[in-house]
């Protein structure tokens, strides 16, 4: 849960990178709010058989909209992709070739977008 409200925190930042496990922890929660904010929907009545979704899952959607953009961007950035290739989504298949990078391991060490956000995780085990 922290690595969802970490990203949360960080709503609109889309400088440095973001590790694997943060990005995965964030669409997993995500995912899983969804999920309960649609079954709520229908429980209380705020779903729209016809089009498909419901009021709350709406409001929620927009609401990590941005949040759910920019730890992609830092996703890309972890492996020296330029932010721009989020767009790949817009494509047919294009979320899957996205899926494809985001579970590739990041740039070992610093790279044009940051450091590595590993190695302070490396660093504190290395010294025990």
């Amino acid at each position: 849960m922290n690595w969802y409200i970490g990203v949360l925190k960080q709503y609109a930042v889309f400088k440095g990178r973001v590790r694997r496990k943060e990005y995965w922890m964030f669409i997993m929660f995500n995912m899983l709010f969804s999920t309960i904010l649609s079954q709520l929907d229908k429980i209380i009545g705020t779903y729209h058989p016809e089009l498909g979704f419901g009021t709350l899952s709406v409001i929620y959607g927009i609401a990590v909209f941005l949040p759910t953009l920019s730890v992609t961007v830092r996703r890309l950035h972890d492996y020296d992709y330029v932010g721009w290739w989020a767009l790949l989504g817009l494509v047919p298949f294009g979320v899957i070739l996205l899926l494809i990078l985001h579970a590739r391991e990041g740039t070992k060490g610093d790279n044009r977008f940051g450091s590595d956000p590993k190695r302070y995780k490396n660093e504190s085990t290395m010294s025990i």
